[in-house]
């Protein structure tokens, strides 16, 4: 029998429960990346909203990165007083939909 090996979030740093496991790609697949690493669904979706894969490539290709980036820092705060299964619909930053 396998031990359940518990999965923290690298981005808000909870666990992850399996039905929010999303797997990140740190480069884009497009930009040519190939690691990927697990995150919670809303903290994955909410990096996709704010920033292009360009950005994602170039700057923001690693948790610490992203942690920094200030949006970010005040939805992890907000995430942070949410259930660990907790998901909401993410909407893109009018700065990506333009």
């Amino acid at each position: 029998m396998t031990k359940f090996q518990e999965v923290i979030c690298p981005i808000c740093d909870r666990p992850i429960p399996a039905s929010q496991q999303d797997a990140h790609h740190l480069i884009p697949k497009s930009k040519g990346g190939r690691t990927t690493e697990f995150l919670h669904r809303i903290c994955h979706r909410q990096i996709h909203a704010l920033f292009t894969e360009t950005e994602l490539a170039n700057q923001f290709n690693n948790a610490v990165a992203l942690q920094d980036h200030p949006e970010m820092q005040r939805f992890i705060q907000w995430v942070k007083t949410k259930p660990n299964a907790f998901y909401e619909r993410t909407r893109k930053s009018a700065r990506i939909k333009n």
